[in-house]
C-alpha cells in the first residue's frame, strides 16, 4: 500500500485536474456552508504562522469540529509551502493554502482510489483515537 502522504499528493493533483479543489480557509467555510454535502475531504496545514495567529486557530478549531459533524474526512499536514506547491499554479501560488477542500467526483465518475485510500487511513486513525491524523507530503 502507498503511504498516505503519496496518497494524499496524487488526490490533490486529480481533484485539481478535475477542478474539484477549494483553497483557503475563507473560501472553505464559505463552500462548507452553502453545500456541506459536496465536500469529501479536508487538509488543514499547520505551519509557525499557525503558532502565532489565534484568529486561524478558531477557524481550523470551527473546521475540524464541521469536518467531525458532518463525516467530513480531516488530516492535517506541517508544510504548507509544500502543500501549496502541490495545489497552486506557477501564474498564481496560492497564498493560503492553510486549508484546501476535495470535494466528491461527479455522480456516475469513477471513484478516486487514492482519495478511498485517504478515507480508510482516517477511518483507522479515528479508530486509534487520533481524531486529526498527521500526513507528511513527499518531497518534490
Amino acid at each position: 500500500m502507498k503511504p498516505p502522504g503519496q496518497c494524499l499528493q496524487e488526490a490533490l493533483l486529480c481533484a485539481q485536474s478535475e477542478t474539484r479543489l477549494t483553497a483557503g480557509v475563507y473560501e472553505s467555510a464559505k463552500l462548507m456552508t452553502e453545500d456541506p454535502d459536496s465536500v469529501s475531504f479536508c487538509v488543514l496545514a499547520m505551519d509557525e504562522e499557525f503558532e502565532c495567529d489565534i484568529a486561524l486557530q478558531i477557524h481550523f478549531t470551527l473546521i475540524q469540529s464541521f469536518c467531525f459533524d458532518n463525516d467530513i474526512s480531516i488530516v492535517r499536514v506541517s508544510d504548507m509551502q509544500r502543500l501549496a506547491e502541490i495545489v497552486g499554479n506557477k501564474a498564481d501560488q496560492l497564498e493560503d493554502a492553510h486549508c484546501v477542500l476535495i470535494t466528491s467526483p461527479a455522480e456516475g465518475s469513477w471513484e478516486d482510489p487514492s482519495l478511498e485510500k485517504l478515507h480508510l487511513f482516517c477511518e483507522e486513525s479515528r479508530r486509534l483515537n487520533d481524531w486529526l491524523p498527521e500526513i507528511n507530503l513527499p518531497a518534490r
